[in-house]
């Protein structure tokens, strides 16, 4: 642990030990850390009325032993038929794996496993070395009525990667994370599903290199997740990128999948548009494993121009004008910014406060133009692209804001946030480990519906003593945009925690907004499913999944709703 005068909690900065529940629960790289700064710190003892005694001691760090699990109740014949597919060393059945691959990212995962709660854990963990070696696996465990479960990056924060029928989870990223075609004539490029993010981007960005290209390409999706998320699992999780305003969310940059179904194998073609009835591959968009399992995809990439982009950032006296301001944006037909975000106004004097702006000199600038703490809101953003387009995009975004009262405030504010977007995720352990929950539901919502949904579930959430909530958008299109509630209370108790949660998910949706704007499913969302689509489309949904798993072994327990 690493202590310093000026904190009251000895925050651990040490790699968690092997075979603990901590080196399961860690996000990201375990030797990598990141405490919340002095002036965040002092906004959630403020908000939470935290003493320094009350942050003295870490609570429920998971730096015990995972204890060992009984023996896998899969047969030794059984064992020995997944051996000879894709050879021993790929076959691991230790508590350890068994526990780590069964587990997301979630709130809830994240409990239990600091409270030495483990359960729903899977059977088997394999890692497949090829197609062929899925499909061999598909065919046995479906004459056996083996569950099987795909795993990603592990990113999962829908209880999407739970067994809780046990059965075999595949580890697709061990092996599966190939480069299978590049064709540079129709912009696009194919790989395996277990391809991680920087690995698939690190490719396209040096395509001349890499791939004897003319130019340099960008596959455009970057969600928080993106260091440790799989090109996989933003298929089939209909996952949103941070820069989806321009490129599009992860189902438009599919082109085409390759998927292994207990029903048989399939591949949807190549073409960019065809009328030939309802399209197949847009069903198995999202299909989150219960459908099959994804192997293979191509998508569309983009040129690479990081030369041309243009941040900007503004200040505006309102939400109100704050949204206006945006739907003007969206709907303007000029081109979108690939990144644009606005904050509400806690969010707001929360980002103030963390960066040490209150009270300062910009601060007291903003105050003198009617910009106000409590009120105020912060809308940053950047523009990419070809150079006059992303010049005119800027241009066009400018003008926008200061028709409806936004303050220039500079590139600063983009370009801080944009050199922590991935490393804030290391955020949440430390401050679990002090005992205070950090936790994020999203949804999407239309122009119409927005600020009466944001006030209804912040209005929920700040029910519950010393909680801060701050939302914000980030993701826009012509009808509308998500909302991104960030809650940080003092709650360790699970069951408050899952009663709190559920609570949230169902104001959501008694507001018209949709259960999931990018984070899928799982089985979390799942009991709300029916009562968000209704019972004909949750019925073309199960005629969809009789159809490609009759046994029902593909990621069951809840799932989308579908068993």
């Amino acid at each position: 642990m690493k202590h310093t005068d000026n904190q009251p909690i000895a925050w651990i900065e040490a790699e968690p030990a092997p075979g603990t529940f901590r080196s399961v629960f860690k996000w990201g790289d375990h030797d990598r850390f990141k405490n919340p700064s002095q002036g965040f710190l002092k906004v959630i003892k403020d908000a939470l009325h935290l003493s320094a005694n009350d942050l003295s001691q870490p609570f429920n760090t998971g730096e015990t032993s995972i204890p060992e699990l009984s023996p896998t109740p899969l047969s030794s014949t059984d064992i020995h038929a997944l051996e000879s597919i894709v050879g021993k060393e790929n076959v691991c059945l230790d508590t350890v794996s068994r526990v780590r691959f069964a587990t997301g990212k979630s709130m809830e995962d994240i409990l239990k496993l600091r409270s030495g709660i483990v359960d729903c854990v899977t059977d088997a963990v394999v890692h497949p070395r090829s197609r062929d070696d899925v499909s061999a696996i598909m065919t046995f465990c479906n004459s056996r009525g083996i569950p099987i479960q795909a795993y990603g990056g592990g990113s999962s924060v829908t209880l999407g990667l739970s067994c809780s029928r046990g059965g075999v989870t595949l580890v697709l990223a061990t092996h599966m994370n190939r480069l299978l075609g590049f064709n540079e004539i129709n912009q696009t490029i194919t790989v395996e599903s277990g391809m991680m993010g920087p690995d698939y981007e690190k490719l396209l960005n040096s395509a001349p290199e890499t791939m004897g290209s003319r130019h340099r390409y960008t596959g455009g999706h970057f969600p928080q997740s993106f260091e440790h998320s799989s090109v996989g699992g933003w298929v089939v999780t209909l996952g949103a990128g941070q820069a989806s305003s321009y490129y599009g969310d992860a189902c438009d940059l599919v082109i085409s999948q390759e998927v292994i179904t207990p029903c048989g194998d399939l591949k949807t073609l190549e073409y960019p548009g065809t009328a030939t009835g309802p399209k197949v591959n847009d069903i198995l968009k999202g299909s989150e494993g219960c459908f099959g399992v994804l192997v293979a995809v191509t998508m569309k990439v983009f040129r690479y121009t990081p030369e041309n982009r243009r941040a900007f950032s503004y200040m505006f006296p309102d939400f109100e004008s704050s949204v206006l301001a945006t739907r003007e944006i969206s709907q303007g037909e000029f081109g979108m910014p690939s990144i644009l975000r606005v904050s509400d106004p806690e969010e707001t004097d929360v980002a103030m406060k963390m960066y040490g702006l209150d009270d300062s000199l910009p601060d007291r600038f903003l105050r003198m133009r009617k910009l106000m703490p409590g009120k105020r809101c912060l809308l940053m953003g950047q523009t990419e692209g070809e150079k006059h387009f992303s010049k005119n995009v800027a241009a066009s975004v400018k003008k926008i804001c200061r028709r409806h009262n936004g303050v220039w405030l500079s590139s600063y504010p983009m370009k801080k946030w944009y050199h922590s977007r991935y490393s804030d995720a290391y955020l949440r352990d430390s401050l679990n480990d002090a005992g205070i929950l950090i936790d994020t539901l999203e949804t999407s919502v239309t122009w119409d519906t927005l600020h009466h949904l944001h006030s209804r579930v912040r209005a929920l959430i700040k029910q519950h003593p010393h909680t801060i909530c701050m939302t914000h958008a980030s993701h826009f299109y012509p009808q509308g945009t998500n909302l991104y509630f960030i809650f940080i209370t003092r709650m360790q108790d699970l069951e408050s925690f899952r009663n709190f949660q559920r609570g949230i998910i169902a104001k959501i949706v008694e507001n018209g907004g949709s259960l999931s704007h990018h984070h899928g499913v799982g089985k979390l969302m799942g009991p709300f499913m029916e009562q968000h689509l209704g019972k004909v489309q949750m019925d073309v949904l199960r005629a969809l999944k009789r159809h490609f798993d009759p046994n029902g072994i593909m990621n069951p327990g809840g799932t989308l709703g579908l068993d």
